[in-house]
């Protein structure tokens, strides 16, 4: 039973593709340590259309998997519907503990950038209406401020 339910974790965390995690605190560590922004994205992976519109358009996109990978750490607090998708208690437990904290209208998706010393910098909420270069754009615009 516990190879299932990793089983299913691991395809809902998949659909994001390499570099993201679910542990926001190590992921905040690890931006901090490396000098990086955090990027925070609340997702519903699997009925959220504007969520999933956002991974493909965006997060799927070669050119933010590269520009993300050098200057980026990744979280994803995914909020299932479907059974299939179900996380595990104690992810489920954290992802709404981010909620709480960062997304209390329940917004999706909501993406948060972080700077290196975990001070909100820049919030997208719903879909950004870019593409994937213009989204990084709108990221390496905020260095120079």
């Amino acid at each position: 039973m516990k190879m299932i339910v990793l089983i299913m974790v691991g395809a809902v965390m998949m659909s994001m593709g390499p570099g993201w995690q679910t542990n926001f605190v190590k992921a905040k560590a690890e931006a901090s340590k490396e000098h990086k922004y955090l990027l925070l994205n609340f997702s519903g992976s699997d009925w959220c259309l504007p969520c999933i519109r956002t991974r493909k358009e965006i997060f799927d996109n070669k050119s933010f998997e590269a520009f993300a990978d050098a200057n980026l750490v990744l979280v994803n607090a995914d909020f299932p519907r479907l059974k299939k998708n179900k996380l595990s208690e104690a992810q489920t437990k954290e992802n709404e503990e981010l909620a709480e904290k960062y997304n209390k209208k329940g917004a999706f998706p909501l993406t948060i950038l972080f700077d290196a010393d975990g001070k909100m910098v820049k919030e997208w909420d719903g879909f950004p209406g870019e593409d994937a270069n213009k989204f990084i754009e709108q990221i390496k615009s905020l260095e120079h401020r």
